[in-house]
């Protein structure tokens, strides 16, 4: 009697989901939930557009034209960008090397597959804000209203560690260490990967407020989010949107007054003017690549290309080889950079 379903594919695709990618590889739930689309779509476009309903999907269905087919669906049809593209490739050329490493039989599968090229993704722009154009958004905020004074220390704060939004959402109130000498952040990054990034002086004192308000002492507790919204009287982490819905609403009051802010002011922008403000300042790009949590030194690279200022300031000093000044000290330097070091690198805490 047929099976109904090939019962080897579904099952290593539970395999892949559940025990493979949580516990072997230890990737994050954002991972994981990434990969679990990508085969729900692709179950779905054979479902689809194929009329090949779950029931008869099997493993010898796949090859590279139907893999490149389903590539072509993601981007004409669904309107995905290049991007995502790749990464839903990169899912399945990841789920085809693990099914071959479980049966031997579909090594062969997993090489076409694994033969299909990414896509070249266009060079994106690095949008940031001026020095000037940053003061005036922090401005912004009506402090005397205590979700004014929420929203702008997140911006302060997330300037400050130049993390990225969700990672500023994620965080919750023991992940900030007051210390009168090295206070510093933890911030879990990609694939569960920790860092510890020291905090500036200015942005402890808006920290400190900010706790009295939101987190007083007799209530405070470890594993409280540090940002939240209270909706039908329970306390729930702030939202992606909340947080860009606000800036938003900010960046438009501080265009009127500063023709230097960007006619959309969105929460990455913070992430990239730190970047950008600590390589002007003299960061070596090694150390600002372990800063903003970078594996790969060329992804930080994309900071050096942006910052025309830089390329300008350059060739002005190289047309004018007769002026000189003194070297202004870099803006990431502290008075003992030795332990300034040893923060950023993770040696102490």
């Amino acid at each position: 009697m047929k099976k109904p379903y090939d019962e080897e594919l579904f099952t290593t695709i539970r395999d892949f989901l559940t025990v493979f990618l949580p516990k072997q590889k230890c990737c994050s739930p954002l991972t994981i939930k990434s990969y679990r689309e990508t085969i729900t779509l692709l179950l779905e476009f054979l479902k689809q557009i194929k009329s090949i309903p779950y029931s008869n999907v099997t493993f010898q269905l796949f090859n590279n034209s139907l893999v490149t087919e389903f590539l072509e669906w993601i981007e004409c049809i669904r309107n995905c960008s290049t991007s995502t593209r790749n990464q839903r490739l990169a899912a399945l050329k990841s789920f085809f090397k693990y099914a071959g490493i479980r049966n031997p039989a579909r090594i062969a599968c997993s090489m076409e597959i694994n033969n299909i090229p990414s896509k070249r993704v266009p060079a994106t722009i690095v949008e940031f804000l001026t020095e000037n154009a940053l003061k005036t958004l922090f401005q912004q905020p009506d402090t005397t209203k205590k979700l004014n004074i929420r929203d702008q220390f997140f911006m302060i704060l997330m300037y400050d560690l130049a993390g990225r939004n969700q990672k500023i959402l994620d965080l919750s109130v023991g992940d900030v260490t007051v210390s009168p000498k090295n206070p510093y952040v933890r911030i879990t990054g990609k694939g569960s990967k920790q860092r510890l990034v020291p905090l500036m002086e200015k942005t402890m004192k808006h920290f400190q407020n900010y706790l009295e308000l939101f987190h007083p002492v007799e209530k405070r507790r470890s594993d409280d989010p540090l940002f939240y919204t209270i909706i039908h009287g329970k306390i729930h982490r702030m939202s992606p949107d909340n947080s860009a819905s606000f800036m938003m609403r900010y960046g438009k009051l501080a265009k009127k007054i500063c023709s230097e802010v960007p006619d959309q002011v969105h929460p990455h922008q913070l992430r990239n003017s730190r970047a950008i403000h600590l390589y002007r300042g003299g960061m070596p790009m090694p150390l600002l690549a372990e800063y903003l949590g970078h594996v790969d030194i060329k992804t930080t690279s994309v900071y050096a290309y942006a910052d025309t200022e830089m390329k300008r300031a350059a060739i002005l000093a190289a047309t004018n080889t007769n002026q000189s000044s003194e070297p202004e000290l870099p803006v990431w330097r502290m008075e003992n950079d030795e332990e300034f070091l040893k923060i950023l690198f993770g040696f102490k805490s």
